[in-house]
């Protein structure tokens, strides 16, 4: 695929929750089913695209389920939808599968967390394009910062599908081992032979991790690990390489910069506070360059994105 993927099949549907399960103190996975249209249209969902979730009706947790922190803020109404990208897609006949992966940060997410099997969730997608793959690459390293994790897992398991010439090397970072929002690390025979994350070796995907306070894996920021990866590959030939990225805004710049600096192509997933999802809004906007000159535009990170070629974001 050498074109930006988005879908036309886009609508508001009904998904049913098969399964709400912690994997972290503060991260979970939602599974997801879908039948009749909503299984067809997102049978074709892509890395990288993202759907709009309606919790305005979602209940609250017990107040001993409350974070101490977020007791204020749990009771704010929700008036607008969510949005999340889907760390797996799975179909199977007439059903459509996917699973998100999210952290409990505020009020919609709290109450995500009492979703439980046979609840009905309203979602307006596919939205927004996804990551594709130029043709003659052989190599895709996937940059992850913090919870930029799900459509890179989700992207690790289509290229391997996909595009099993391509040779997949995951990176992921956080300020602290607890932070990493997976469920496992390997074993430390798999650590030595390069697979630190379950969620990555499942697909064969080979995977670093980098911790900035030291407390797993590379000591440093993620960018600093692929830097160091990218020192240890001497006979590299960079137009066979890509980078994929989603994560915080400081690290996406990094990563753009160090494509830039190694002429490599890059992708990145941008991350806008989203009130519609589909353009309609405008308060997505992001600062984009003009193709050979010093102006910039905005384009929407719903529509336009969210993922971007790297030289055409204006960090």
């Amino acid at each position: 695929m050498s074109e930006k993927c988005s879908s036309s099949n886009k609508g508001v549907f009904c998904a049913v929750v098969r399964d709400n399960r912690q994997v972290g103190r503060r991260f979970y996975r939602l599974g997801l089913e879908f039948s009749g249209a909503a299984a067809e249209a997102f049978a074709k969902f892509r890395p990288g695209q993202f759907i709009q979730m309606d919790l305005s009706g979602t209940a609250l947790p017990p107040a001993e389920r409350i974070p101490q922190e977020l007791a204020d803020a749990a009771r704010r109404e929700i008036l607008l939808r969510r949005p999340f990208s889907f760390a797996d897609v799975t179909v199977k006949q007439d059903r459509t599968r996917a699973e998100l992966l999210y952290c409990v940060v505020g009020p919609a997410t709290l109450r995500m967390t009492t979703l439980a099997p046979g609840d009905s969730v309203s979602v307006i997608g596919p939205l927004g394009n996804g990551f594709w793959t130029p043709d003659g690459k052989t190599t895709a390293l996937l940059v992850i910062g913090g919870m930029g994790a799900p459509p890179l897992q989700h992207l690790a398991k289509v290229l391997t599908a996909e595009h099993p010439d391509i040779d997949v090397t995951a990176f992921a970072g956080a300020k602290t081992a607890k932070e990493l929002p997976f469920e496992k690390k390997l074993d430390s025979i798999s650590q030595q032979l390069g697979f630190s994350l379950a969620e990555f070796a499942k697909y064969a995907v080979k995977s670093m991790v980098a911790t900035d306070d030291d407390s797993g894996g590379f000591a440093g920021p993620v960018t600093d690990c692929l830097m160091q990866w990218f020192d240890s590959q001497s006979d590299l030939a960079r137009d066979s390489v890509i980078i994929y990225a989603c994560g915080p805004e400081a690290m996406l710049a990094r990563v753009a910069e160090i494509a830039k600096e190694k002429g490599i192509d890059c992708q990145i997933s941008m991350e806008r506070r989203m009130a519609c999802g589909i353009g309609v809004c405008q308060s997505c906007a992001v600062g984009c360059r003009v193709p050979d000159s010093t102006e910039t535009v905005y384009k929407l990170c719903c529509e336009d994105g969210p993922v971007f070629d790297s030289k055409e974001v204006a960090f």
